[in-house]
């Protein structure tokens, strides 16, 4: 088993005085203490390692065995590592499968020049099992193996493993074009990690280049030995590592554990790696002899006892069995799944993408489409990316707080399930492995360094992210079929949200590429349209894409915003997502065309005749005594300014908003947000102008009885009222609910010929005679209780 180099690299300046505090402290530790051996100590130790031994193998061992302290640096960092470097104690078993796989990588390489290394035990394979009794675990390689030397020289200094010496001495080999090895080991300290769910550790190894098999053991308290092993040479080739569970431990001794561990961590491994598995099952075994003739004996006793029983032998007596309860091994291997990614795409067939594509997420469908690549440059890797056909549960209630669902791996080994620095989060719903040997990893072999060549990494995945989604963009538009599914509308449909963050979030890297990826409802399409597809359509004297939000198509298709561009033929797309707008503000322009909300003021519908120009003039100065007169009946709070206008065509008037600011719909969302402070977003209230149609009959009519008597109140109620339902028509909420209410009823009543302070019949009794009915009935009550009393005269 091979231990790799240690490679150290700390960014932050606290994180080396951090560490520079740990080695004084210990380094003083060192200077202060005794170095003495404590005798309680030792036979503790010494009645652990005899459980994986005999008492004359452990014997044979105390006569041959040598004492050694390991080197200055591994006494030191060996409290660091297992106190503090290692955040989850499972990874001691990645640590060791690595290594593993480290040594049967470097017998298969030297293989290829030296058959011999091989000899009659061809078998490459990494074997797992555990004694729940004896809480052992085992751990055993058919790989390299190690002499005595080193033994001492690779386990008892740190990054002295000789896998660095390995790979330069390979160097002639891989500049020929050869592959000299993936070793994972660049790890020294990834051995000591045993140390986190053991109190005893006995390393046994087997090399080719030597003729003995050696011991070495270890309790991580400053010392190891090295001895011949009294059980010859066992191993054949390879290395084994038994540990001697801690008592908080005891779990990783169970088969589902070690299943789940390795299929999370060397799952793809490029060895078989078995794990035993021990089940209780019953058995019916047959009756010894003894036993048998003890039950007869017992049966011809109880005959004689019953002189009345007439008893008739069996002419074929079946054979007797008992039931007994014994213990089936088998080996079961974990690591079936083969890693497609590091195959040619040209060589994988659709349905391997889609049984890798289940196995690895445990989805039961397909996925939607995918996408394998190698990248070369400052940094190579392989990545194989999907995108799933339905959207995960909670994927936009926890947005915020969910990470990429990429895994990455450093040379077939896991680092990370979920690393936020590779994906942006709008695209945290693409699932995929990335693979890349060039990668450095912090000492505990969890986390990366940050650097560049991740940035690298993430720009790119991002790229071809983008890439295969557009790819489903342009394979629907080859399908001619209409009763045929299309990709990218199921994709729209599902994940249509990551688009639209993608422009909030990404807007100055991929804005153009994501707008692309846009859909949108619209006055002439029931199915939502791209915007490519609004500016093949749209009429020659068109230069703006025009749109409306709102709160559903329903809604929208309803306004009186849309009655001047239908009457013109004009297409509007509908935005009714809640995302729509914040998204379209970073899209100002598409294909050269400029994007406009229709509710705001001062929009350009085209080219108008003379005819009607000279007609819009002649309105507003013939109606400028009705705007003066509504904008002072308003006040500022709520218009800035009444205008006439010819945009609606059959509604009386509008609500239109200023350029900058708030739409409608936005005033709208931005106020249902549970912790919105209105003081502090009250600036971004649009101002709102109300345009009136000169044309409606019920605008001139109301200019007429203004002009007539501007000061009647029934007129200001009609006034008043014309504005809350241009306002409720163009989308925003009424501002006083009561007041509208009791002016839409003195209207009604004055349309009725009443009295707009009419009151009901008995609401006048009610309140009178309720004071005199409650007296009344508290005077009887008194009465009553009166009568009940007994006289005086009586007592």
């Amino acid at each position: 088993m091979l231990i790799g180099e240690d490679v150290v690299e700390f960014e932050s300046r606290s994180m080396k005085k951090a560490v520079f505090l740990i080695f004084a402290l210990l380094a003083f530790a060192a200077v202060v203490h005794v170095h003495a051996e404590d005798a309680a100590e030792t036979e503790a130790v010494e009645e652990v390692a005899a459980d994986s031994f005999s008492p004359e193998q452990r014997d044979a061992i105390s006569k041959s065995e040598e004492k050694f302290e390991f080197q200055a640096e591994v006494g030191r960092l060996m409290d660091i590592l297992i106190k503090y470097l290692y955040s989850n104690k499972e990874v001691f078993l990645r640590e060791l499968i690595s290594n593993g796989s480290d040594a049967l990588d470097k017998l298969r390489f030297m293989s290829l020049t030296d058959a011999t290394q091989i000899g009659d035990f061809d078998k490459f394979e990494i074997r797992i099992s555990a004694d729940k009794e004896k809480r052992l675990l085992t751990i055993r390689d058919t790989g390299i193996g190690m002499t005595r030397e080193e033994l001492i020289k690779n386990l008892g200094t740190v990054a002295k493993s000789g896998t660095t010496q390995f790979v330069d001495a390979m160097a002639s080999g891989a500049a020929e074009g050869k592959d000299p090895l993936s070793l994972i080991g660049q790890f020294g300290v990834g051995f000591y990690s045993v140390y986190l769910v053991a109190d005893w550790v006995t390393v046994a190894s087997k090399s080719n280049g030597s003729d003995k098999q050696y011991l070495w053991e270890s309790a991580a308290q400053g010392t190891f030995t090295i001895a011949a092993d009294p059980r010859g040479n066992s191993l054949t080739r390879g290395t084994e590592v038994v540990l001697r569970l801690k008592e908080d431990a005891k779990e990783f001794a169970d088969f589902a554990t070690l299943k789940r561990i390795v299929t999370k961590y060397s799952e793809f491994i490029n060895f078989p790696i078995y794990i035993e598995e021990v089940k209780t099952v019953e058995k019916e075994v047959p009756v010894e002899e003894d036993e048998s003739t003890e039950e007869k004996k017992e049966g011809d006793e109880e005959k004689k006892e019953g002189d009345d029983v007439e008893v008739k032998e069996e002419k074929d007596e079946k054979p007797k069995t008992k039931k007994v309860k014994e213990e089936e091994r088998s080996w079961i291997q974990v690591n079936e799944q083969k890693p497609i990614w590091t195959r040619n795409p040209k060589e994988v067939t659709d349905e391997e993408y889609n049984n890798f594509y289940k196995s690895m997420t445990k989805d039961t469908e397909d996925p939607l489409t995918h996408i394998h690549f190698v990248a070369e440059g400052d940094v190579s890797f392989r990545a194989l990316l999907y995108i799933p056909k339905k959207a995960p549960a909670g994927l936009y209630d926890n947005y915020y707080s969910k990470s990429s669902s990429i895994k990455l791996f450093v040379r077939r080994v896991l680092i990370a399930e979920e690393f936020d620095e590779l994906m942006p989060r709008y695209l945290s719903f693409v699932k995929g492995v990335v693979e890349s040997d060039d990668l450095p990893l912090n000492v505990n072999r969890e986390t990366l360094q940050k650097n560049k060549l991740l940035q690298v990494i993430g720009k790119k995945l991002v790229q071809k992210s983008l890439f295969m989604i557009n790819q489903m963009v342009e394979d629907d538009a080859e399908i001619t079929d209409s009763a045929a599914e299309k990709s990218y509308e199921t994709f729209w449909k599902q994940f249509g949200k990551s688009i639209r963050l993608g422009l909030i979030e990404d807007h100055s890297k991929n804005g153009k590429k994501l707008s692309k990826l846009l859909r949108f409802p619209s006055a002439k399409h029931d199915t939502p349209v791209a915007l490519q597809t609004y500016v093949d359509e749209m009429k020659k004297s068109q230069d703006t894409i025009y749109y409306i939000a709102g709160e559903s198509v329903a809604v929208v298709k309803e306004s009186p915003f849309l009655e001047k561009l239908t009457k013109k033929g004009m297409d509007v797309l509908f935005m009714v997502d809640p995302l729509d707008e914040h998204a379209v503000q970073q899209v100002t322009e598409f294909d050269g065309k400029k994007l406009q909300s229709i509710t705001k003021e001062g929009i350009s519908l085209g080219k108008s005749s003379d005819k009607a120009k000279q007609k819009l003039d002649e309105a507003q100065d013939s109606f400028k005594p009705l705007c003066e007169f509504l904008q002072n009946l308003y006040g500022s709070s709520k218009v800035e300014k009444v205008t006439v206008s010819d945009r609606a065509v059959s509604s009386p008037a509008i609500l239109s908003t200023a350029q900058y600011g708030w739409s409608a719909n936005m005033e709208r969302i931005m106020r249902a947000q549970a912790l919105n402070d209105a003081s502090r977003s009250s600036h971004m209230i649009a101002k709102r102008t109300l345009e009136l149609n000169f044309k409606h009959p019920i605008v001139k009519e109301l200019k007429a009885r203004v002009a007539a008597d501007a000061d009647d109140d029934k007129i200001k109620d009609l006034a008043r009222l014309l504005y809350d339902a241009a306002a409720l028509n163009s989308g925003f909420a009424v501002d006083d609910s009561k007041d509208f209410g009791d002016r839409v009823y003195r209207v009604i009543a004055s349309g009725m010929g009443l009295s707009p302070d009419a009151k009901a019949d008995d609401a006048d009794d009610d309140a009178e005679e309720a004071p005199e009915a409650e007296e009344a009935e508290d005077a009887a009550e008194e009465a009553e209780e009166v009568a009940e009393k007994p006289a005086h005269d009586e007592l």
